[in-house]
């Protein structure tokens, strides 16, 4: 079956900072080479609650889809970019993940494998991520305060966090839910659910992608997740 992580790191200092900007680009090498390995993305992240345009220098993610778990534990635990990222990070989890639904694509891709559904009950994860026309960077922009403003709010929400390829532009939103029914309660009501109106009206995205995953585990230790801990059979976050 296949297997989604996301894996995420801390940096606290500006000398592993510089270093992970660098990693960028050169680290694209070394996840393309890792068997089992079919798509996988570089992120940075947004500061405050949800996300934001502007940059958190400290924390940086890779997103990956792996073949099965037996691929991503060699490839998370074997010598190579996450062992190195690891390495130099004073902080960091990753989620596993198994996708239940999807649409849309992301970079003209369709990455996740719905074929066989893992429906087990218990927390879900949801991913959106967009390609924002430049045209309605200002627009979308003005009204994310207010929907991250009402995920930190919510107190459903078990974790959540913005991350993206490409500043102001490429926008990826991650957040675990108890339930589905939470999940959708947010997703009716409030600012979420009239910034979608506006996305369909207005045509402010490119490209976008929904996706929806079972949480399968969590290992690491991250600051902000501790509502996780007990949750899933891995190591509490």
């Amino acid at each position: 079956m296949q297997t989604v992580t996301l894996s995420l790191f801390r940096f606290d200092d500006v000398r592993t900072r510089i270093w992970v900007l660098g990693q960028m680009a050169t680290a694209r090498l070394g996840l393309a080479a890792l068997p089992g390995l079919s798509f996988f993305k570089l992120c940075g992240s947004g500061t405050g609650e949800g996300f934001t345009p502007r940059p958190n220098w400290s924390v940086w993610a890779i997103f990956a889809v792996w073949r099965d778990e037996d691929a991503a534990r060699a490839g998370l635990d074997g010598p190579g970019p996450f062992r190195r990222w690891r390495t130099r990070a004073c902080e960091t989890a990753t989620f596993h993940l198994t996708p239940t639904n999807v649409r849309g694509h992301w970079s003209g891709q369709r990455p996740f494998d719905t074929s066989t559904r893992d429906l087990a009950p218990g927390p879900l994860a949801v991913l959106t991520r967009a390609t924002i026309k430049p045209t309605r960077a200002l627009r979308f922009w003005n009204r994310a305060p207010d929907i991250s403003a009402r995920i930190g709010a919510d107190p459903n929400v078990l974790f959540k966090i913005g991350i993206g390829e490409m500043p102001f532009l490429h926008q990826v939103t991650f957040s675990v839910w108890p339930d589905s029914a939470s999940m959708a309660d947010f997703a009716r009501t409030g600012p979420h659910a009239s910034a979608i109106r506006a996305v369909r009206d207005e045509g402010w995205f490119t490209e976008e992608l929904y996706a929806r995953f079972r949480l399968v585990g969590c290992e690491g230790r991250w600051t902000g997740a501790h509502r996780l801990a007990g949750l899933n059979d891995k190591d509490a976050a």
